[in-house]
């Protein structure tokens, strides 16, 4: 395992350039599955959203530089995705990025795992506190198994009412 992730952590370095002259953020790039089932994932991203104009174009740059150089040994599909709303957590800048939003995590304990829901409020190197409404958490990364972010809908129509137009794009309606 740390082999393969020796060989992502390379790649990602060799990948940050070209995303960057995209205007876009090396957001992630992960290996999974195994034997002939692996994918490279490599997630990208830019203020305001990326279209399919962008993971094109990074695709056909992380495609050239992959097939050039060394990366993870054996068969796998290339896959280039935008994070989208709700966004895995992985690094202490994927937190760092996602303070103010609402989180939700799952821990390793002494007594198994718990999942916690909440706010993040504050990101560091090592840790993070979410708010979980009665009272606020200060959660290791080391023991995260798992954390994203959470988009949470507005408030639902009542059954039988229609959603007017004026709040489906959020201006009034008059008259």
């Amino acid at each position: 395992m740390a082999n393969v992730d020796a060989q992502v952590e390379t790649l990602r370095q060799r990948l940050a350039p070209a995303v960057g002259a995209l205007d876009l953020e090396l957001y992630d790039v992960e290996l999974t599955g195994a034997g002939k089932a692996r994918t490279l994932r490599v997630t990208v991203d830019r203020s305001g959203g990326v279209d399919l104009e962008a993971i094109t174009a990074a695709t056909h740059a992380i495609s050239a530089i992959v097939d050039d150089g060394p990366a993870p040994s054996g068969p796998f599909l290339l896959e280039v995705t935008s994070p989208g709303v709700e966004r895995q957590l992985r690094t202490p800048a994927h937190y760092a990025g996602a303070v103010g939003t609402a989180v939700s995590i799952k821990v390793r304990t002494h007594s198994g795992s718990q999942r916690l829901h909440g706010t993040l409020i504050e990101a560091g190197a090592e840790h993070c506190e979410v708010d979980l409404g009665d009272r606020r958490e200060v959660v290791d990364y080391a023991d995260v198994t798992h954390a994203r972010t959470v988009f949470e809908w507005g408030p639902q129509p009542r059954p039988g009412q229609r959603r007017s137009a004026g709040a489906a794009t959020g201006k009034g309606v008059t008259a």
